[in-house]
């Protein structure tokens, strides 16, 4: 079990936990849930590069502590 650290430009932080075998889509559905949102709404970012739905967040390289970039379409 990891903890991934999310956070938007607004400056709304979240803590959540999730596996390195999860896909992206499935860590957007967890994060749906706390935000109250849609998945398909939410885009995540890390350095830079959008992360795509159907790939781990492993082969991402997201570890416990990583930080992720929150945005909307």
């Amino acid at each position: 079990m990891i903890e991934v650290l999310v956070s938007d430009r607004l400056g709304k932080r979240l803590r959540v936990k999730c596996l390195e075998e999860d896909a992206v889509g499935d860590f957007k559905k967890v994060l749906a849930v706390q935000l109250s949102c849609q998945p398909g709404k939410i885009v995540l970012q890390k350095g830079g590069l959008v992360l795509k739905d159907h790939i781990s967040l492993g082969d991402y390289e997201v570890h416990d502590g990583t930080h992720l970039e929150l945005y909307y379409s």
